[in-house]
């Protein structure tokens, strides 16, 4: 059943829509519940393992959030299969029902003492958490249902909004069941019971709501059971992103990011209950304040970090804001005060939240349609195991430190000045947590700036001042040139190498398997590259300059990528070229002596920023390439020894700095083994050489019958 709208509907809000309505509280509730209990067992885990000590209390508040995000690793993928096959309304019906079931029989195990708690607890949150993962997708799978398709995306809105607003009021809530907790304990024995007893009821009364707004909602169609329900694995899923990264940058430097930016969130979730209620004495009340800190400031960064700095570049926001979370993190480090450190765990959480929501704006302006799924797929994935890995070793690395600390000086506490740090092992993690969302910050920086050249303060002051920056030509940041779709494959290497020959074979190749296939070569590949090329080779132009040689280089090679390269890449075609930017940065920066980062900048700023997908250097000694020649004609050939011998170091060293996009071989091998290590490097890279417009023509032809 799909909705059928009013006849008007433009200036409808979409809450007044009964239906959707109805599925929002549910939402709102069934999220309240979550968030909750991760408050309220993390703190219970932290008094269940009180008498063992800080490193025991931090692994058993990690333990909640592992089994939290377990069920996500093994089940995600298939729980986007069952929203598509079973009936929804049924299958969130059920979700919320075993819920509340769960919690409250946690709260008979707390008192009666069944089964260990700790264990029991463990338990609960897995299959809790499980239920979470199946009523997720099939909510989101309704929402288009019960809305007309013009507000579905205030719809997708107000969806986040209850899903991700309820965490911050969960945070405090459970503050405030402390206080009363104390009063129903001061008016009568009888009404004696502890904080979380209290959180688990009420999430047992959330879900029981939620469930019953949803059994009253029939606008939901019904779904019966159909095929068979199979679904990739996460781990496919992680191995196919893993794969696809090595032939996307800016992929790579979004997973580096956000490597950067989800270990220091894990690092602060993981440490945080044990820290914050044993060293800074903050009580369960004052983690419920941070939790509630963390997440309100996430969703502050997610819903502001758009409008923030209109204007500026976003690849160099998304980097700049993990560099920038690297500093409350440090200063929670080191600064052991619950006021303070509220304060810059909202800090923190909103420029996490702002790298979150400019990361997926990248992905969604400058990834392809045709592998935009598989990266976002892979993101989520890959965010699951970062959290997973750093909320299981980050207590046992506190732990480990805290027991050094103890053994060289016979205490837990470490005394720097007028400040004490207990358990100190929590503040070197969140120290080391820095470090490194500093270094993944920069590297990702590194990896998606688009306006190099140009200064980061000066980028910064223009738009403070309300002007556009200036495009920077060539970079696909929506103001130069477009995200290309096909593939770039450069091969490089000294003279007599077989470069030239390779590239021939591997054109062939290539065209054989049915590829569109441009074979080309620097320089002269352009009218005015032939005219250039016979300038630069002529040895009668033996004392041309330097710096003027690099010049000529860097202008066939802008006219060579304008006029060929790029459309041809745009329009998806495999292009293999026989030499590109390397060769200047071997020949005219080492071989002639020329600062190699203007030599490189120069040619950044002539090519837009393009880089081969991979580049095949053929490694040879240079007496032997040059043995291989007939008698040279060639101003560079007829250079001398030392020359072609710094040509050889340039190459090797640039393979070396980006071994992810180099396959360097032995050039002494015979040509048809070098052929086919070529083809096995880029087997995993190549497109389907069938475009996706022609194979879904292929199934509208009709049947043959005889």
């Amino acid at each position: 059943m799909n909705f059928r709208a009013p006849a008007s509907t433009a200036d409808v809000n979409v809450l007044s829509l009964k239906p959707f309505r109805r599925l929002w509280i549910a939402t709102s509730l069934s999220s309240l519940g979550d968030w909750l209990s991760l408050v309220a067992l993390s703190t219970l885990a932290n008094t269940l393992a009180g008498g063992k000590g800080a490193a025991a209390q931090a692994a058993a508040v990690g333990g909640v959030w592992l089994s939290s995000l377990l069920p996500a690793l093994l089940l995600g993928p298939l729980a986007g299969a069952v929203a598509d096959r079973l009936d929804r309304r049924l299958n969130m019906i059920v979700g919320d029902v075993l819920r509340a079931t769960l919690y409250l029989s946690l709260v008979l195990d707390l008192s009666f003492g069944v089964v260990n708690k700790l264990t029991w607890m463990y338990a609960v949150q897995f299959l809790a958490s499980c239920a979470s993962l199946f009523w997720t997708p099939a909510k989101d799978a309704s929402v288009p249902n019960l809305v007309p398709p013009e507000k579905l995306e205030q719809a997708n809105q107000y969806s986040l909004l209850g899903t991700f607003g309820p965490a911050p009021i969960a945070g405090l809530f459970f503050g405030l069941l402390s206080l009363i907790s104390r009063s129903l304990g001061s008016l009568s024995p009888y009404f004696a019971t502890d904080q979380v007893k209290l959180a688990l009821y009420f999430n047992a009364a959330t879900f029981i709501v939620s469930a019953i707004t949803i059994y009253v909602l029939r606008e939901i169609p019904k779904r019966h059971v159909s095929e068979h329900i199979s679904a990739p694995s996460v781990a496919k899923m992680i191995w196919e992103g893993w794969k696809f990264l090595g032939q996307n940058e800016v992929v790579r430097g979004l997973v580096i990011g956000m490597v950067g930016a989800f270990s220091a969130g894990g690092v602060v979730v993981g440490l945080g209950p044990s820290y914050i209620t044993n060293t800074l004495n903050g009580g369960s009340a004052g983690w419920g304040v941070v939790f509630a800190s963390i997440f309100g400031g996430l969703a502050a960064g997610m819903f502001l970090g758009m409008r923030m700095l209109r204007g500026f570049s976003r690849r160099r926001l998304f980097g700049l804001s993990i560099v920038a979370a690297s500093v409350p993190l440090l200063l929670i480090g080191l600064i052991p005060s619950l006021p303070v450190v509220v304060l810059l765990v909202i800090l923190l959480g909103a420029l996490a939240g702002i790298a979150y929501v400019t990361g997926y704006t990248i992905v969604g302006r400058e990834v392809d349609d045709d592998t935009r799924g598989r990266t976002f797929a892979f993101l989520q994935s890959g965010i699951r195991v970062i959290l997973f890995a750093v909320i299981a070793i980050a207590p046992l690395l506190a732990g480990a430190f805290t027991a050094l600390v103890h053994a060289a000086t016979g205490s837990n506490t470490l005394h720097v000045g007028s400040v004490d740090y207990d358990a100190v092992g929590y503040n070197f993690v969140l120290l080391i947590a820095a470090a490194i969302a500093v270094w993944l910050g920069m590297v990702s920086y590194r990896h998606m700036d688009d306006r190099r050249g140009v200064a980061l303060r000066d980028d910064l002051l223009a738009v403070l001042r309300g002007k556009r920056f200036a495009p920077v030509p060539g970079h696909p940041n929506g103001t130069g040139r477009k995200p290309r779709r096909g593939l770039l494959i450069a091969f490089e290497g000294g003279e007599g190498s077989g470069k030239t020959t390779q590239a021939r074979l591997l054109a062939i190749w290539l065209r054989e398997q049915g590829y569109d296939v441009i074979a080309t070569h620097e320089p002269g590949a352009t009218k005015v590259g032939m005219r250039l090329r016979a300038l630069l080779l002529d040895t009668a132009h033996t004392g041309l300059s330097p710096r003027a040689e690099a010049l000529m280089y860097a202008a066939d090679r802008a006219e060579h990528v304008d006029s060929v390269i790029a459309p041809a890449l745009e329009r998806g075609a495999v292009v293999v070229t026989d030499r590109f930017v390397d060769s200047s940065i071997a020949y005219q920066g080492q071989g002639r002596n020329q600062p190699i980062e203007e030599i490189a900048g120069l040619n950044r700023w002539a090519t837009g920023g393009l880089k081969p997908d991979l580049t095949v250097l053929l490694d040879l000694q240079p007496a032997e390439g040059l043995g291989r020649r007939a008698p040279s004609a060639d101003r560079l050939e007829a250079e001398p020894a030392d020359f072609h011998l710094r040509v050889r170091a340039g190459f090797l060293s640039q393979a070396a700095a980006e071994p992810h996009r180099y396959l360097v071989l032995d050039a002494t091998r015979p040509p048809d083994e070098i052929s086919r290590a070529v083809q096995e490097a880029i087997h995993d890279m190549l497109p389907d050489p069938v475009p996706a417009a022609a194979e879904d023509n292929t199934g509208n032809f009709p049947a043959i019958l005889e």
